[in-house]
């Protein structure tokens, strides 16, 4: 019949999906060994890009086999879905088929016609199935022989490029892993080592990930390996705390490359490691952001219809360009664009847009906020209080429309709630404000080393996570570092120009001036002079050209997503 006919042809774009996707993903090893570290970054952008290429492509094939008018009797998806899940009830990867129904419906139909019996709103995966085994690993049972465990471990990941050093390596690793852990840790006969069998790979480096055990403990253990260009490749330290491990899965990294049978294994398994984690951001950082999506949205729909949770505006300074408003109890902020923007933003909508596109495609170093868009959501005029809803209707009628008692929103982004850096300083104390504003002098200077130049660098365009790090996350005026025009503010001529309220001096559209951050960032005068001996750097435009040069030149400048511990003096002598 022509629904089974249908639901095989939307599969059928599933596995063409699904196949470059693993090409891709597979060629990581390689990229690594060969530390061809630009082809890593267009590798990474071009599966970003592949879900929303491979979703056209079906759509254009189910409507050229079966006819539009065929496809948009709505009576019939039904049907086609039932079909749908006798196929996909024996894979491994049922889960992601089900997200990828949804796209080729919502490509068809509006959101209108959306509803639990037309496609996969909730999920028909068995809740547990996840739990039932463990992806692929490899256990390793010291016995109180902890160099030996290690000595396999080395063994059994080996690369085309041999380790550098590797019994220096070994020895370094050894003494790392004994001073983060208590000492009878090490030494108890049930200690095991459990690592997740594929390597995890993500822009210049590789991870093994997994978790060291006894029966009453756990802690997640990964190690991260680097490869020196020319010197073969090194574990370059041990990491077993929970919350350094969760700042490598951020939301504000990069998607891992990682080869995955069963996702939902992998995921189910990370999510012991890091219970914090939500699982729409552990299926988004391994590259399924489409399934991160889906399990984001259903989130967001059990808990409004689980609590008395209302949407209010975020605080913080509104912005000039961007409506933002929030849940409560729901650890994210919704972004939609303002009708009219403040005159001294010189964008319009769709350059906003782009721009939301550059940072999903780009290399976010842990220092921007991964974003997702979402089309049509609705949600109850009583999930709203009224000021709330007051203020979108009025800055931004033509997002935010009243049908009845729905609020109906056309467009916005998604994006992880943080405290915004101005007012985490407001109640900062001396030690923390200093923190702060070394971390906000690191995340500019990580961005541009991964050639981003935020463009808006004020206070309130950074936020602080609950980890304590500081993030970018106003992208309206972001832009490559390298079209920017860094400039030294020339001498004046007269002394006039020094009085005068206009620039003696012609000032182009990508010009920047390094040398007025100082006063245009910080009107607490404490705060520039402690930022100035922290990274008076970045006042001066020749820092900002050799950077450019850097990247011009093509080099890809290492930005670590974790401390890079070193062993105290005491640790190496024993």
């Amino acid at each position: 019949m022509m629904h089974a006919q249908i639901a095989q042809t939307i599969l059928q774009g599933f596995d063409d999906y699904r196949e470059r996707f693993r090409q891709i993903t597979d060629g990581a090893p390689a990229r690594f060994e060969q530390a061809l570290w630009q082809e890593a970054q267009r590798a990474s952008a071009e599966r970003i890009n592949l879900y929303e290429d491979k979703v056209a492509e079906t759509v254009a094939r189910v409507i050229g086999d079966f006819g539009r008018e065929a496809l948009l009797d709505v009576e019939r998806w039904p049907l086609i879905k039932s079909a749908y899940i006798r196929l996909i009830d024996p894979r491994n990867d049922d889960e992601l088929a089900e997200t990828w129904f949804n796209s080729i419906f919502c490509g068809l139909f509006s959101h209108d016609n959306i509803s639990d019996g037309t496609m996969f709103v909730h999920t028909t995966r068995p809740s547990l199935r996840a739990q039932t085994r463990d992806p692929h690993t490899r256990l390793y049972r010291p016995r109180g022989h902890l160099r030996q465990a290690l000595e396999q471990i080395f063994a059994d990941y080996r690369f085309q490029v041999p380790y550098e050093d590797e019994a220096g390596n070994l020895e370094r690793i050894d003494a790392l892993l004994r001073h983060n852990l208590p000492d009878w840790v090490c030494k108890d006969p049930e200690l095991s080592i459990e690592l997740i069998g594929s390597v995890f790979y993500r822009n210049k480096g590789a991870y093994l990930v997994g978790r060291l055990f006894t029966p009453d403990e756990q802690w997640p253990l990964v190690f991260p390996l680097i490869h020196r260009d020319g010197k073969g490749i090194q574990f370059d330290t041990v990491i077993t705390d929970e919350a350094e491990v969760s700042i490598i899965f951020s939301f504000t990294r990069s998607y891992f490359m990682v080869d995955v049978p069963v996702p939902a294994e992998l995921v189910a398994f990370l999510k012991r490691l890091l219970p914090g984690k939500h699982i729409a951001e552990l299926y988004t950082s391994i590259g399924f952001y489409k399934q991160g999506k889906s399990e984001f949205y259903r989130a967001l729909i059990n808990h409004l219809a689980s609590t008395d949770d209302r949407f209010i505006m975020a605080p913080g300074v509104r912005g000039m360009v961007m409506s933002v408003f929030t849940l409560p109890g729901f650890n994210t902020v919704f972004k939609i664009i303002k009708d009219n923007f403040n005159p001294a933003k010189n964008v319009d909508h769709a350059t906003v847009v782009q721009k939301y596109q550059l940072v999903k495609n780009h290399d976010r170093v842990g220092r921007l906020a991964d974003t997702q868009q979402f089309a049509d959501f609705r949600f109850p005029v009583s999930k709203f209080e009224p000021e709330c809803l007051a203020e979108l209707l009025e800055v931004a009628p033509s997002t935010v429309l009243l049908e009845g008692d729905v609020v109906l929103i056309r467009h916005c982004w998604t994006e992880r709630r943080m405290t915004p850096l101005n007012i985490y300083l407001e109640h900062a104390t001396d030690a923390q404000v200093r923190e702060a504003l070394n971390d906000y002098g690191l995340a500019i200077k990580q961005l541009a080393a991964a050639n981003i130049f935020p463009g808006d660098m004020l206070l309130k365009n950074f936020g602080v996570t609950r980890h304590g790090r500081v993030v970018f996350y106003d992208y309206d005026e972001i832009s490559y570092l390298t079209e920017v025009n860094f400039r030294h503010i020339p001498e004046p001529r007269y002394p006039e120009d020094e009085l005068s309220s206009e620039p003696w001096y012609s000032v182009g559209p990508m010009d920047v001036f390094p040398e007025e951050f100082p006063r245009f960032l910080f009107v607490d005068l404490a705060q520039r002079r402690l930022f100035s001996k922290l990274h008076g750097d970045l006042f001066d435009a020749d820092y900002w050209k050799g950077l450019q040069a850097q990247i011009r030149a093509g080099k890809v400048i290492d930005v670590f997503p974790y401390r890079r511990n070193e062993l105290p003096e005491k640790a190496l002598a024993e």
